[in-house]
């Protein structure tokens, strides 16, 4: 039976106390009902939050490689992989000209997207300007040893010393070759061009300064006298001299025994001095001919001396290039068989420095 069965059967029974108790139970009830307990107040609801716009994502234009190209020049963009012989060879069509690109762009990184002016087009072939002319020296050197007594050897440290100061100083070494074009006005050469060239034929031009003059990516010219070419332990010998051949050294002659081409000998009429020189530059020159396989035509005089006599034998026996011991440097407008070089003498960076002045000031306004 239910509670309320239960509280009505008693109430039957005159209970008055049950009808108080029934009206409360039923009042109980009513505010239960209006009361869920399982039901829990609604949260108000968030507002939703407001996203930005994300920015558009602008996507970088591709840099364009070639810029500009005429007849004279072009404008290019650098780009991975591209270096100074590269591009030498792609717009010279030598990469031993990557030395024209990098004197058009003086002080400038060669880096990737760095601009850079190609010059397609020879130009000032004889280096002038307004303020002078270009002037390449020549240096000579002669024996190298660790250490040394005569001014005519060079120390190892010092020639070192000289050969990294030209490096590091951004001097080029140009070959007898590049120096005759700029001498004939048929090619323009490196700003501060400057050549090596070593005399008479000393064993140590090829122990020493060869193995240094390669360190820096140097080349020289040797002269050689003939009659002392494989003479001794101390003479270069033929298979020396094939392999700087082969290494981009040069070979010129020094006559055949280093005799005085200037002077007469005692007793000697002019007859026999005319033939003595003769002999001296062509049998010289057909011995180095026939040894190196090659046509020589530079020339270094013994003591740097010659004559008139003697330059023009040297003409006809197919000379092109003669270098004496005057000091300076050589402009495009110099006599090819009477050039000037300097003896590397002294020691002290100073004095070397002093040698390799590349420009003559002189007013052409």
């Amino acid at each position: 039976m239910g509670i309320i069965s239960r509280m009505l059967h008693r109430y039957k029974g005159g209970d008055i106390f049950f009808v108080f108790l029934i009206a409360a139970w039923f009042l109980l009830q009513s505010s239960c009902a209006t009361l869920d307990t399982s039901k829990k107040t609604p949260e108000p609801a968030l507002e939703p939050v407001s996203k930005k716009p994300e920015p558009a994502i602008v996507e970088e234009k591709p840099i364009t490689p070639l810029v500009f190209r005429s007849e004279d020049y072009v404008v290019k963009v650098l780009q991975d992989g591209d270096n100074l012989p590269v591009l030498a060879k792609r717009f010279l069509g030598d990469e031993k000209r990557a030395w024209v690109i990098e004197d058009a762009n003086e002080d400038i990184a060669f880096e990737k997207d760095q601009v850079i002016v190609i010059p397609l087009k020879q130009e000032n072939k004889g280096g002038l300007s307004l303020d002078g002319y270009q002037a390449v020296p020549v240096l000579v050197y002669h024996r190298f040893a660790e250490t040394c007594e005569s001014s005519l050897c060079t120390p190892i440290s010092v020639f070192d010393q000289q050969m990294r100061y030209l490096k590091e100083n951004g001097y080029r070494v140009i070959s007898l070759g590049m120096l005759l074009d700029f001498l004939e006005y048929r090619q323009a050469v490196p700003k501060r061009s400057v050549v090596i060239t070593i005399d008479d034929g000393y064993k140590s031009a090829y122990d020493i300064a060869y193995p240094i003059l390669k360190g820096y990516g140097f080349s020289a010219t040797l002269f050689i006298y003939t009659d002392f070419v494989g003479g001794g332990r101390i003479a270069i010998n033929w298979d020396q001299l094939r392999e700087m051949k082969s290494e981009g050294f040069e070979v010129g002659s020094h006559t055949l025994s280093h005799c005085d081409l200037a002077k007469k000998k005692e007793g000697e009429d002019d007859q026999a001095y005319v033939a003595r020189i003769k002999k001296e530059l062509l049998v010289s020159k057909q011995i180095i001919d026939k040894k190196l396989g090659q046509d020589t035509t530079y020339l270094a005089f013994p003591y740097g001396t010659y004559n008139q006599r003697v330059l023009r034998i040297c003409d006809q026996a197919g000379y092109k290039v003669g270098f004496s011991v005057k000091r300076g440097g050589n402009p495009f407008f110099a006599d090819p068989l009477a050039l000037k070089r300097d003896q590397v003498l002294k020691r002290d960076i100073h004095s070397f420095i002093a040698m390799l002045e590349t420009f003559h000031e002189l007013s052409l306004r």
